[in-house]
């Protein structure tokens, strides 16, 4: 399988993943964002944000990538991106991060549902129709299946796209975004894996 077919298959099970997580109930996939404590096996113990640590099972099937920065300017009408934003006091949205999706992998989780990034976050997988500049930074004029937004995307919002990476990159003190599915006895089944990579941390 070429790099960017295996990219693309993986980015359709990761966005799948999450588009299955916006409609969760227990025991569908959850997002795990935190630090890796340790990684023996197929055993990655990851400490999360929000205080504990956690062990997930990562088998040779589960998918590990890596991002890569990317800038504002790399985002040109007929993009395709997932973009995670929070309403502003005006009530528009505002990017929180950006991923750039490789051709390959566009349509991929098209749409727009809810996000767990912070308090009324959401994620908008769609294509880029216009890009105007403005004062503080870019409106995204974005339009998926059903429906269109405007995300305003700030000079400091994280834009990356994600490229391949091995189980060895899962090293202590890196950051991950993982996909998985607990178990009955507390730990977690892993899907996807996406790992720090030249200090460029998994900002979804």
């Amino acid at each position: 399988m070429s790099i960017r077919l295996k990219l693309a298959v993986s980015l359709a099970a990761l966005t799948l993943a999450g588009t299955a997580l916006a409609q969760s109930t227990a025991g569908k996939p959850e997002r795990i964002r935190g630090e890796i404590v340790s990684f023996s096996g197929n055993s990655l113990k990851v400490h999360r944000r929000s205080g504990e640590t956690v062990l997930i099972n990562v088998n040779q099937s589960a998918n590990v990538n890596a991002v890569k920065a990317i800038q504002l300017s790399d985002i040109k009408p007929g993009s395709y991106v997932g973009a995670a934003a929070m309403p502003g006091e005006d009530g528009k949205l505002t990017a929180k991060e950006v991923l750039v999706f490789p051709e390959a992998a566009r349509g991929m989780g098209e749409g727009h549902y809810a996000w767990d990034l912070g308090a009324n976050s959401t994620m908008t997988n769609a294509n880029v129709d216009m890009v105007v500049q403005g004062t503080s930074g870019r409106d995204l004029k974005l339009s998926y299946k059903g429906g269109s937004n405007t995300i305003n995307v700030p000079t400091n919002a994280p834009i990356v796209t994600l490229i391949p990476a091995t189980r060895a990159e899962l090293s202590v003190g890196r950051k991950v975004f993982v996909v998985a599915t607990p178990d009955k006895d507390g730990t977690y089944k892993g899907h996807q894996v996406v790992v720090e990579k030249d200090g460029v941390a998994p900002p979804m």
